[in-house]
Parts: structure tokens; C-alpha cells; sequence
């Protein structure tokens, strides 16, 4: 048993490249689990084919009884979920006892987000003109929405941190962990054009590293952020209210939309634990409830 939990948080630091961080939240969460099989009533269960749906909704009811909050249990039920799915996805088990698991609710206001059509209606705000600014922004709002970063990860590009040859990025994110996120063509032509027709006429100094630059020729500041998206959203006449992390949720929730995994999206937004990822899964599903 020890032997396939640790392959699986070898795979994730290898499939996934989580970081030492995410990857110890996961041991953590999965050792309760073992635990609660030893010392309670099915010490008998020897392999992870043993473990049956009962035994699964034993433990979630065992870490309610300790008063967990409903994000601590949600985060182990998606922990223990991640690891069955690895383990039958492998065929190192015939049968998923999580498959019909349901992680309790996290009372959460659910983010918001722009529809497909508002992305497009504030990611063509900024193109009515091609001056080196108007270039930025377009690169700006593109790379947000569809790499999902934070606005401070954005800002704190350096060209050195972009591989357009291979259409990736190492974005640097939290506790020191670089991401490796990909970016589509659309992201590829418009950074390409900023970088070559845009970025040149900002720059002051020859070696500032930063690729998003101010009229100054200086890093783009957070705010200074904030402020141009606050202004293309009034632009493009948006009636959801855009906050520097609005395009971050929408991306999150739009890739669900179209068929990612929880894992893959937990990867590209840099989360620690899979169940702050989960309520874009509730977002996609209130959708369709009012659809």
C-alpha cells in the first residue's frame, strides 16, 4: 500500500510538477486515511482494493464527527478521490470506491465570472488602436485569461520567463514554485507583436527585465494594473464588476466548462489544495442550474 502512495506523489510532482508544499498537503491528508484504517475497525484492509464505498463514507463521517470545518473535510474527501482515481486510472484496482463520494459543500461566495462573451468583448476593448500601450493591454488581458495567473505573477514576468519557440511560460508563484504553464497561438501572436512592435517604445533602460511596462518604462505595478482593466471593462461596457482576479476565476471556470480536470486546473492556478479549486465546479454547476 505504502509502495503505490508514494508513486502517486511522485506522480505528482512529475506529471503535474506540484511543488514539496502541495505535495506534503497531500501526504498529510492521505496518511489520516491510513491511519483511520489501522487503528480503527478495517485494520484487515491489507490492499487499496479492499477499501469499499462504505469504508470511504465511514471516514468522511468519522472526520465530521471531529468537527473538522467543511474545507478541511472537503480537502481530504478530494485528496483521497485524487489518489483512488490514480489508482484505478493505473489499473492497480478494478472497482473506484469514491466514484460516487461527494465532498461536503464549502460555504464560499462563489467567485465571479465573465461569460464567454464579456471575455471577448473586454479582450478586443484594447485593440481599436496598435499603439505600443494599446499592444500591452491586449497582451496583458489575453495572458490573463488564458494562463489563468495572478496579476502579481504577470507583473512580474521577465522575458527570460517566456519560451515562445515552445508556447510555455515558467511563472513564478508562491514559496518559491515556478509553474509551468502553456499559452495558446492567440497568446503567442499578440505577446510576440507587444514584444516586437509594443514593448520596445516603453523601454527606458536597455536592462530592465520586466516585460510589462509602464510609460515610464518601468515593472507594471499591481494597480497600475487593476486600473487598466477597471478602464477596459468600463469600455467595453461590462455589467459584471472585474476585479484584478476576475479573468483568473473565469479561466478557471470556463477550462472546467470545456472538460479539464480538477487536477490539471488545481496544477495551472498553482493551488495548494485541490479543494480551493473545487468551487469553480460549483460556479459551472449553478450555471446550469439557472440555464
Amino acid at each position: 500500500m505504502e509502495k503505490q502512495l508514494l508513486a502517486f506523489l511522485d506522480f505528482l510532482q512529475i506529471e503535474y510538477k506540484y511543488s514539496n508544499n502541495t505535495a506534503a498537503a497531500y501526504k498529510n491528508d492521505l496518511n489520516q486515511f491510513v491511519k483511520f484504517l489501522l487503528n480503527g475497525q478495517y485494520s484487515q484492509v491489507t490492499e487499496w482494493a479492499d477499501v469499499s464505498p462504505e469504508i470511504v463514507h465511514d471516514y468522511v463521517d468519522f472526520m465530521k464527527s471531529k468537527s473538522y470545518a467543511s474545507s478541511s473535510v472537503a480537502r481530504k474527501v478530494a485528496a483521497v478521490k485524487s489518489f483512488f482515481n490514480y489508482l484505478h486510472a493505473r489499473s492497480f484496482i478494478d472497482e473506484n470506491p469514491t466514484t460516487d463520494i461527494e465532498s461536503p459543500r464549502v460555504k464560499k461566495r462563489l467567485p465571479k465570472t465573465l461569460t464567454s462573451d464579456e471575455v471577448e468583448r473586454l479582450l478586443k476593448a484594447p485593440a481599436t488602436k496598435t499603439t505600443p500601450k494599446n499592444l500591452r493591454d491586449i497582451a496583458l488581458l489575453t495572458m490573463l485569461y488564458t494562463t489563468g495567473m495572478r496579476v502579481t505573477e504577470v507583473v512580474s514576468l521577465h522575458k527570460k520567463d517566456i519560451d515562445l519557440e515552445n508556447n510555455v511560460l515558467y511563472c513564478p508563484g508562491k514559496d518559491d514554485e515556478v509553474r509551468e504553464l502553456p499559452f495558446d497561438e492567440l497568446t503567442k501572436e499578440v505577446l510576440t507583436e507587444y514584444l516586437e512592435k509594443g514593448r520596445p517604445y516603453l523601454a527606458k533602460d536597455k536592462d530592465e527585465k520586466a516585460i510589462f511596462l509602464n510609460h515610464r518604462g518601468q515593472q507594471l505595478t499591481r494597480q497600475g494594473l487593476w486600473l487598466i482593466i477597471k478602464s477596459y471593462a468600463q469600455q467595453a461596457e461590462l455589467k459584471t464588476a472585474v476585479t484584478p482576479h476576475t479573468l483568473r476565476h473565469s479561466f478557471a471556470a470556463h477550462k472546467l466548462e470545456s472538460g479539464s480536470n480538477l487536477q490539471e486546473v488545481q496544477h495551472l492556478l498553482g493551488h495548494a489544495n485541490i479543494s480551493t479549486t473545487q468551487i469553480y465546479t460549483q460556479i459551472t454547476e449553478h450555471e446550469e442550474g439557472e440555464s
